[in-house]
């Protein structure tokens, strides 16, 4: 049975805190809206006080929660769940403090976060004028809650966050599942270090005997400079095909990932809708999408593609370059470069166009080389590195999946439809 819980604007539970850091340690931590995303710390960006001269930065502290008032739909959230006295924040995060009298603080993040109300809050910013969609304080406290009394509210608070918690585990595993990957693909193709270990007499580290019987003894010369013997230099259009043809017919319903869902970190899309085709770059499962604008590419835009069925083509935005491995090497080898170091300077450093729309022109790519292995070493590459990306999938996809859940159970909770005993 539903039950009627008393409606409450936001402004009456919650405030937003723009104090000004004391600035009385030595060391803080600077978080910026990048350095956060769907609810945790990607990162903790160090810097002395002195690089910060007359600029206010936000103090904030525990169980506060950090809204990006840009883009209020790109995640750029999270919840404050340990003691923050060494944490300054960009001006650009709101910070939102609940009044834990009246409701209890991961009650009011899960709301705030949930899909209806990033929506919601997205086309409140983009009704503004302004170069970016940006939103205030003043229009979130204007939403209004079913209220549930603090016992519920913990209550609610703690079904959703044990799914919050599962998300965040695959985010984790995924992480350390493609630093696994790369940290192979530097090894094998770029630091050579299997070839290196047997020049010096030494087993290679981690590699099974029949694995490490691939690997030459030796190296040779290239235009590319030292590599292993019998190995190829090829230039990356030889080896890899740079925007294949892919067909589409004008019209068509087909998958479609937009820019700001390609991702920074990992390589699964944040989401892929359907949308009639009529202009862009096509791309199928296997193939690697690069951002090839600014500042999109420095930002590490870079995915994979393995979310369309069999044979399926989908498409997105101009300002994608497509990527697509020739045999022998494997579709991810792509994804693994795309993400390299070595390829990323490349692409930047070959930028063209004017200051704050520089783009990469696909023919840069004429000059970077690759040491190409044997067709043997290709393979069990493919069989090592397979499976990390086959499980990196399944686990986005659960999230997604749990991540829908909990939308869907929120509005339940708080219309009483769906009851937990407290």
């Amino acid at each position: 049975m539903a039950r009627d819980y008393p409606i409450t604007h936001i402004g009456e539970l919650a405030s937003s805190i723009s104090e000004t850091h004391k600035f009385g340690k030595e060391q803080l931590i600077f978080l910026n809206t990048s350095d956060i995303l769907h609810g945790k710390f990607l990162h903790r960006t160090y810097s002395a006080v002195r690089d910060w001269p007359g600029q206010a930065k936000k103090s904030i502290r525990k169980d506060d929660i950090l809204f990006s008032e840009i883009r209020p739909a790109n995640g750029r959230w999270a919840y404050v769940d340990q003691e923050a006295d060494d944490f300054v924040v960009s001006t650009k995060l709101m910070v939102i403090r609940a009044k834990q009298d009246r409701i209890f603080p991961k009650f009011l993040y899960q709301f705030l976060t949930s899909s209806e109300i990033t929506k919601w809050l997205q086309h409140l910013a983009e009704s503004r004028s302004g170069t970016f969609p940006q939103i205030t304080f003043d229009q979130v406290a204007t939403l209004e809650l079913p209220l549930p009394p603090l016992a519920e509210q913990k209550a609610i608070a703690a079904v959703l966050g044990a799914l919050d918690d599962k998300i965040e585990l695959n985010r984790r595993m995924n992480a350390t599942l493609e630093a696994m990957a790369r940290a192979l693909f530097q090894s094998w193709f770029v630091d050579f270090d299997p070839v290196r270990a047997k020049l010096d007499g030494r087993p290679p580290v981690a590699l099974d005997p029949a694995t490490a019987a691939l690997f030459p003894d030796s190296f040779q010369d290239s235009p590319l400079g030292h590599i292993p013997k019998g190995w190829k230099a090829q230039r990356l259009p030889d080896a890899i095909v740079v925007n294949p043809r892919r067909t589409l017919k004008s019209g068509t319903i087909a998958p479609y990932l937009d820019m700001k869902n390609l991702p920074t970190q990992g390589h699964s899309a944040v989401e892929v809708i359907d949308r009639e085709f009529s202009s862009g770059t096509k791309f199928q499962n296997g193939d690697t999408l690069l951002a090839r604008i600014t500042p999109c590419l420095e930002n590490g835009k870079t995915g994979y593609v393995d979310f369309l069925e069999d044979g399926q083509v989908g498409w997105g935005s101009t300002e994608y370059i497509v990527l697509a491995p020739k045999p022998p090497l494997p579709p991810q080898f792509g994804y693994l470069l795309a993400r390299s170091e070595a390829l990323r300077a490349h692409a930047i450093q070959n930028m063209t166009g004017t200051s704050g729309r520089q783009r990469v022109p696909s023919e840069c790519f004429n000059t970077f080389w690759l040491a190409v292995p044997p067709s043997e070493v290709a393979r069990r590459f493919d069989e090592l590195t397979a499976p990390l990306m086959a499980k990196i999938k399944a686990n986005s996809t659960e999230s997604r999946t749990l991540a829908a859940l909990r939308d869907t159970l929120l509005p339940k909770l708080l219309s009483g439809d769906c009851q937990i005993i407290v």
